[in-house]
């Protein structure tokens, strides 16, 4: 296994234990539930720097559907429906508008608040599961509303670049998590998918050696 595989494997098995933490013992503890705000800051925050390299390692459900949920997917292709802006959006009003309405209804109540955003982890991570199990582990990733949130901020953040001797092979759509076609934008030579979750993935099972992360605006000027 290649150095950055190794070093993203290891960095999930400790991360994935987060969300077990919080949407399964925060129903008896129900202030771990503000934990998810945490998440939330921090995809919005990385993604103004690195794109959506918190949807890599970082994130504990999503290390969760590469750690755990990876070993029992049958890694099907994900249907198109998932990455529609229509079907984005309209997670982004529905997730929001139950937290938010929650909060009108509990404020001052920091339990039944906490309380109720376990209950939207579990409730969004069942589906996700639910999701895996039929297609792929990280469809819930092109419909959660932090990762499209951040999709929509990782324009030219460290993008993946492309260097000439590209074959083709598709080793690199192989091994994405996110099923992303690195190869196919040889011609233009940056990935411009803001779904790129900066794994380092496709780098690895290049056999060529000719991905790289780099700063678009810096190679641009």
């Amino acid at each position: 296994m290649d150095v950055l595989t190794q070093k993203r494997s290891k960095l999930q098995t400790l991360t994935w234990l987060g969300l077990p933490l919080v949407a399964v013992v925060g129903w008896w503890y129900p202030l771990l539930g503000f934990l998810l705000f945490g998440c939330m800051i921090g995809a919005v925050a990385v993604a103004f720097f690195r794109g959506r390299h918190w949807c890599d390692w970082m994130c504990p459900r999503g290390a969760f559907f590469d750690v755990i949920l990876g070993k029992i997917s049958p890694k099907s292709r994900i249907p198109s429906l998932f990455r529609h802006t229509g079907l984005r959006v309209f997670m982004i009003v529905i997730i929001f508008s139950v937290i938010g309405t929650q909060f009108y209804f509990h404020w001052g109540n920091a339990e039944q608040i906490g309380l109720a955003l376990v209950r939207v982890l579990t409730v969004t991570t069942v589906i996700g599961i639910l999701l895996g199990l039929i297609y792929h582990p990280r469809v819930w990733c092109h419909i959660c509303p932090m990762g499209t949130l951040a999709h929509w901020l990782s324009e030219g953040k460290r993008p993946l670049t492309l260097q000439e001797g590209c074959a083709e092979c598709g080793r690199c759509a192989a091994v994405c998590p996110m099923q992303l076609e690195p190869h196919q934008y040889r011609a233009d030579g940056i990935v411009r998918d803001n779904d790129c979750i900066k794994c380092a993935s496709c780098i690895a099972a290049c056999p060529k050696k000719i991905l790289v992360f780099a700063d678009y605006d810096r190679k641009a000027a």
